[in-house]
């Protein structure tokens, strides 16, 4: 049940960055059931990948640049997250979801709403036992 409810909580905050930021962007419909019914299953595809990506590339890349994100007071955090949506892009180019990252500044932004969004639902959702 915990992976359902991480699933989840990533895609609804990949849905809020998706919604607003300009540069983020799924192919489809972008407006009524159309856009929710072309855009649900690979929203949740990306954030399959985006948190696969997370839990495997990122700490790696926080150990590697531990120096330089003490020397940034963490501000390089951002730009290690914005790389994470990056990446996710990157790897899902290839194939038919769709799902777009155009440019740096909106991965960070990107990044940020997903951090915020994330922590937000992770509070307010109840734990499970399980």
């Amino acid at each position: 049940m915990r992976i359902v409810t991480w699933l989840i909580t990533n895609a609804i905050a990949l849905a809020v960055a998706t919604w607003l930021v300009d540069g983020i962007y799924f192919d489809g419909p972008t407006s009524g059931m159309a856009e929710i019914k072309h855009k649900l299953l690979p929203l949740l595809l990306v954030a399959l990948v985006l948190g696969i990506v997370s839990a495997w590339v990122k700490p790696i890349l926080k150990f590697v640049a531990f120096p330089f994100i003490l020397l940034t007071f963490g501000l390089l955090l951002l730009v290690i997250n914005a790389a994470m949506l990056g990446l996710t892009a990157w790897i899902l180019g290839p194939t038919e979801i769709g799902f777009h990252v155009d440019g740096f500044w909106a991965a960070v932004l990107g990044g940020i709403i997903i951090s915020i969004v994330g922590w937000a639902l992770d509070r307010v959702w109840p734990e499970t036992a399980s």
